[in-house]
């Protein structure tokens, strides 16, 4: 939590929050006409992870790319079973594992969108944030057609 030039707390996961006084000078100095010591502040600007760059999965990359690694040595798996003229249950199962695999990182990859990118967006408010659940909500329908 970050407190503001006013006194009131602010949640500081990750964004920063840019904001200007309106008024000169600190809270409850003389010279501010009819303020009755309070000072009034915009926020002109929210700056998020998002906005730098770094998606939902940045902090899990290593394990993700071991994941997707693993993955991709199923498949490789596949080809070669194809290759050596295993028997087609045989394949089938290895087909189903690998399927499963893939499922399961898009739903990691689906949590970690919605605790950071659509979070972002929920900041800023506005028009973001329901592009952002419009996405989310677009790919979950993707999902469970698979």
């Amino acid at each position: 939590m970050t407190t503001t030039e006013a006194g009131s707390t602010a949640p500081s996961g990750g964004s920063e929050e840019v904001q200007q006084s309106q008024q000169p000078g600190r809270p409850g100095q003389s010279g501010q006409s009819g303020q009755s010591g309070q000072s009034q502040e915009i926020v002109t600007d929210i700056v998020t992870d998002h906005d730098r760059g770094i998606h939902g999965y940045h902090q899990q990359k290593a394990e993700h790319l071991k994941r997707l690694r693993r993955i991709e040595g199923q498949i490789r798996g596949l080809q070669r079973m194809v290759d050596e003229d295993v028997y087609c249950i045989d394949i089938l199962t290895q087909v189903s594992a690998s399927t499963k695999a893939l499922q399961s990182f898009a739903l990691q990859l689906l949590e970690e969108h919605l605790r950071h990118c659509v979070a972002d967006a929920a900041l800023k408010g506005g028009d973001e944030i329901d592009a952002k659940v419009e996405e989310a909500t677009k790919a979950i329908g993707r999902l469970l057609r698979t």
